[in-house]
């Protein structure tokens, strides 16, 4: 017998949460994908490449240790974070104490979640960047925070609007969350920009978060620094890695927190309520990549440049206008007109996936400021990526119009 009195109520935080903009392209991709047709997918930013062969192997071997399979700490094993400590000694410059200045993460967008939950609360005020990366925004909404999204665009102006948000705001901002390389634009800084980053926050109180996701992804001799080989950027703040990208690693989850010691602290807080960490087999492998792999990770630089390189000459003879990146796994590219007056970016890549058979990622999923942009990643290879602009340019023919195509 049924109970009319049980109801199921999700929390308040839950239905702050917008409908998935992604969803119509992904029901759709599956619903193709389903019926045989071959789409080529450009919407996530996930690496179809294999990791370095010693690495799997190292992953192998390590399973079959029996010792392996029990818990591991939560903060992850001290061997892993001195590699990573190395890393950022040899390619930074960065000191970091493996003991209280870097954690490992189960990706970093768990490691990035727990943070805003830790640092984030009823009332509290992030800044986050704009266009900005779902998880940015929606972590700290679900910290039970609010947010103020500044364009990223002009770096200049992305300052002085930071400074005239914590000059104005009451509360001050208690978060600062900066991505570069940023995803989704591929907007790019200099390590002068985290010298005034610093001063910001030791200026207005800010605590800083730094997602450094793409490090290992640059072009053209192109080096992405890191927020914290900026002068006492340690004392505001913390920066996620991933090894999801430039290793090739997406499935593993394996991330890393570095920085201030506190934040640090108050993350390990969180993530020992809620994990036991990561399988000692994956660490331990991680610990050869990040030790013996620099070298392929160099290379899956090189293969990206090169599909980069096909898409914008292929997107250009379009007509489309696209910024060249110099480092990430995306093109962030203008939407065309006539199309872009009258399609907005998910009625546009929409049609893309069913007239054309290419799924990109709508600028509207990341914000106001994305509309009237596609974000394409670069997991597809070169031969790939020519046949999707040959399909978008058969799917969006000159001669047509948005009006005539529905006709």
């Amino acid at each position: 017998m049924t109970n009319s009195n049980f109801k199921v109520e999700w929390a308040p935080r839950v239905h702050k949460l917008p409908p998935y903009l992604f969803g119509r392209i992904n029901a759709l991709l599956y619903q193709k994908r389903r019926a045989g047709q071959d789409v080529i997918d450009m919407g996530m930013g996930n690496p179809s490449d294999p990791p370095d062969p010693q690495v799997i192997a190292k992953l192998s071997e390590a399973a079959g240790d029996l010792g392996n399979h029990g818990y591991s700490k939560a903060n992850g094993i001290l061997n892993l974070r001195r590699e990573l400590t190395s890393k950022y000694l040899r390619k930074y410059g960065v000191r970091l104490d493996p003991e209280t200045e870097t954690i490992v993460c189960l990706g970093s967008k768990e490691g990035f979640s727990h943070m805003c939950l830790a640092l984030m609360g009823a009332g509290d005020t992030a800044i986050i960047p704009a266009p900005y990366f779902p998880a940015h925004m929606f972590a700290v909404v679900l910290a039970s925070g609010n947010v103020v999204a500044l364009d990223v665009s002009n770096t200049e102006k992305y300052l002085s609007n930071i400074a005239y948000t914590c000059e104005h705001f009451y509360p001050r901002p208690k978060l600062l969350i900066i991505n570069y390389p940023h995803n989704p634009s591929s907007v790019t800084v200099e390590p002068e920009f985290f010298v005034d980053v610093v001063k910001l926050a030791k200026r207005y109180g800010l605590m800083v978060i730094s997602d450094f996701a793409y490090a290992d992804v640059a072009y053209d001799g192109y080096v992405p620094p890191s927020f914290l080989s900026a002068p006492g950027a340690k004392d505001v703040g913390v920066e996620f890695t991933t090894m999801s990208k430039g290793y090739n690693m997406a499935g593993w989850r394996v991330g890393f927190c570095s920085g201030n010691a506190d934040m640090i602290k108050g993350l390990a807080t969180i993530k020992g309520y809620y994990d036991y960490g990561m399988f000692q087999a994956i660490q331990i492998a991680a610990i050869v990549a990040l030790r013996d792999t620099e070298a392929t990770v160099e290379k899956q630089s090189i293969i990206y440049q090169g599909r980069r390189d096909v898409l914008i000459e292929g997107l250009r003879r379009l007509d489309w206008t696209a910024t060249i990146p110099k480092a990430g796994m995306f093109v962030w590219a203008k939407i065309p007109e006539p199309w872009a007056s009258q399609m907005n970016s998910v009625d546009f890549a929409m049609h893309l996936l069913e007239h054309g058979n290419v799924a990109v990622s709508p600028g509207a999923g990341f914000g106001p400021v994305g509309e009237g942009y596609l974000r394409m990643s670069l997991v597809e290879n070169e031969s790939r990526l020519r046949q999707a602009v040959r399909q978008i340019g058969a799917c969006l023919d000159r001669k047509s119009t948005p009006e005539l195509q529905k006709a």
